[in-house]
């Protein structure tokens, strides 16, 4: 077994980690005290193919595995959680939804603008009554000749105000629940269709985060994705990459935090010495680092398999649900690690901590992943 990345692999690492120290580190702290939203960015993010990582070639993008996708994610995360939060978003939902289920004429239309950076893609599932329980959609679709008349709303939608075109869900027949829920593209400016409150953020502050508003949207036929009735089994299907996706971001979180702590420990000096020459300082650090490992290992596996076409759902809810813990704990430890100075916004670890937490909660929460783990594990041995 060869843990390490290709010589390609790690070039397109670096040339992640590279963007990111040059086009997002200086604005950090500007983009996130504001919550702007860096339009200019994701089209720089667009021209080195990171917005298409996973799109094949014939369609616009980088045709890139899922092993390189988490390693630009996790470079990118490590510098700045928010805008690594959007570029896996659009990867991995708006842009990934469509290249997996759309049709044809579908890809062709939309992956190429999407890859490019050219459109910033939103995927809209979770409603104000229907989190967890995506089943309890109660956005409406009814057919009317040749078009759909979509009603209802959509929260917690990433990139809902800066997107120009949303995949979003709707119940097509209510008395079958989460077997009567269809996906259909909708593209901003759409009659109908509106952007609704902007969240203000604990973090991932640079991120938009937007309310969608459906009032007698009409959209033609041939924007539905795939079978009626079949939105909500894609859409599982597209968490089970999303959620590698938020392992990453949650990988460079941990990895951002650890690297400040580090650095501090090694500068900082009390009673005559560096504090990283303290046990107690040692032990966290060690704690931080391992920890930091084991999610990076876990996620890499996900990964791994996505890119051998293997079914991930258990794998990456493990991923997801201990990186993202992970994330929480190493952040917080690296605030430990400053002291007083960790709890002000003059140095960058109160960020990762604020940033963190959204791992537990986004693409389902930490409980919702131990659900689906014990559930795929119980059936596995139902099996037997």
């Amino acid at each position: 077994m060869d843990f390490r990345l290709t010589e390609e692999q790690e070039q397109i690492r670096r040339a992640a980690a590279d963007f990111a120290a040059g086009e997002i580190a200086p604005h950090i702290r500007d983009w996130d005290r504001d919550g702007t939203f860096p339009v200019e960015v994701f089209r720089k993010a667009g021209e080195l193919g990171f917005l298409g990582i996973l799109v094949p070639e014939e369609y616009g993008g980088a045709g890139l595995g899922y092993v390189e996708y988490v390693a630009i994610i996790d470079a990118i995360s490590a510098v700045d959680p928010s805008v690594g939060l959007g570029i896996a978003a659009h990867n991995s939902l708006g842009t990934g939804h469509i290249l997996q289920f759309g049709s044809e004429e579908q890809k062709r239309k939309y992956l190429p603008r999407l890859a490019r950076g050219e459109w910033i893609g939103a995927w809209g599932l979770t409603e104000p009554t229907a989190g967890s329980d995506a089943g309890g959609t109660r956005t409406t679709a009814v057919l009317d000749g040749e078009h759909w008349v979509l009603n209802g709303s959509k929260t917690f939608t990433t990139h809902a105000g800066v997107g120009q075109v949303a995949v979003l869900f709707a119940s097509t027949d209510p008395s079958k629940a989460h077997h009567g829920i269809s996906a259909f593209i909708v593209e901003k400016g759409t009659p109908g269709f509106s952007v609704g409150k902007h969240e203000d953020k604990l973090g991932m502050r640079a991120s938009d985060t937007s309310e969608v508003v459906l009032q007698d949207c009409r959209i033609p036929k041939g924007q539905q994705i795939g079978e009626v009735g079949t939105g909500f089994k894609q859409a599982m299907q597209v968490l089970d990459g999303g959620r590698i996706s938020i392992a990453a971001l949650a990988v460079g979180i941990a990895a951002g935090a650890l690297g400040h702590a580090v650095q501090y420990a090694r500068e900082r000096k009390q009673f005559g010495q560096p504090i990283g020459a303290f046990q107690a300082i040692q032990s966290i650090l060690a704690n931080m680092a391992t920890e930091t490992d084991a999610a990076r290992l876990l996620t890499y596996r996900a990964a791994w398999l996505k890119d051998q076409g293997k079914t991930t759902t258990l794998e990456s809810s493990m991923a997801k649900l201990y990186a993202s813990e992970v994330a929480v704990r190493v952040s917080n430890d690296a605030i430990q690690v400053f002291g007083g100075y960790g709890y002000v916004k003059d140095y960058p670890v109160e960020k990762y901590y604020r940033d963190a937490k959204l791992c537990t909660i986004g693409e389902g929460t930490s409980e919702i992943q131990r659900m689906v783990i014990a559930r795929q594990l119980l059936g596995r041995l139902d099996k037997h």
